[in-house]
């Protein structure tokens, strides 16, 4: 088989997974990020507007996905002149597996004026750095960490697909983002002894979608009290920072990526 496989093909109406869309945490469980990837996905195809910019995305990944057949539904919430709202539901045989919800916001013109605006960070681009390094775990996508697991204050890396989400399409820019966002979770939860939280939810907002391959991510915050996380992540592509990612976590037994 070739190395960049797709991570499902659409047989009958369904999108089956292959065996290397499975997540680090289980070997017989689905990697929650293609849940979001499939979401957004699903909402793009029925909802995506030229006039219309996906400016937020919530990922609610409450359940733990088997390696099963999956299907995504939408339903249009609301469609206004200036806003449009829409979930989306994933399911496989045994229920529903994860959520999202998406607005859209009419673009328009910029006002005049001069805003704060978060800088761009001073990370080397991929093209400098060279190859992926390898690392204590080998991700189905390209990883340049800036940083290592075990430092300590906020992380940093650039993530880049390798592999198409569903066989035979293309990966637009909006689900390119969402699969990379998960990656907010592990790179703002990761301590001294490695990684012990596991993200129950993910919200991307975006200003803008990102430009070519590669997506960064610099951690921005982390709280956590009596084993419950909350943290946040600025996104940047190569030409600046596209916008930010909140997460949710729980903490969970066992020990991820090494410290």
């Amino acid at each position: 088989m070739s190395d960049n496989r797709a991570f499902f093909t659409l047989k009958n109406g369904e999108l089956v997974p292959a065996p290397h869309a499975r997540g680090p945490w289980s070997a017989d469980m689905l990697h929650g990020r293609l849940l979001g990837g499939l979401a957004a996905r699903a909402l793009e195809a029925e909802y995506g507007d030229a006039d219309f910019h996906f400016t937020r995305l919530t990922v609610d990944l409450f359940r733990n996905s088997p390696l099963l057949p999956l299907s995504v539904e939408t339903t249009q919430v609301r469609q206004g002149r200036r806003i449009r709202v829409a979930d989306a539901t994933v399911r496989t045989e045994q229920g529903v597996v994860a959520r999202a919800s998406a607005v859209l916001l009419r673009k328009g013109e910029q006002p005049d004026g001069e805003i704060w605006r978060t800088p761009a960070w001073d990370a080397p681009a991929p093209a400098e750095l060279g190859p992926p390094p390898p690392g204590v775990w080998t991700p189905p996508f390209d990883l340049w960490q800036l940083t290592r697991w075990a430092d300590p204050g906020p992380g940093r890396a650039w993530l880049r697909e390798t592999h198409p989400l569903v066989e035979g399409e293309a990966i637009s820019p909006l689900v390119r983002v969402a699969l990379a966002a998960d990656f907010a979770s592990p790179l703002s939860n990761s301590g001294t002894s490695g990684l012990h939280f596991i993200n129950a939810d993910y919200t991307l907002t975006l200003s803008r979608m990102p430009v070519g391959e590669e997506v960064g991510l610099e951690a921005g915050g982390h709280l956590s009290d009596a084993g419950i996380a909350t943290s946040h992540c600025t996104l940047h592509d190569t030409a600046g920072p596209i916008g930010f990612c909140v997460v949710t976590a729980v903490a969970n037994p066992g020990h991820l990526l090494g410290g």
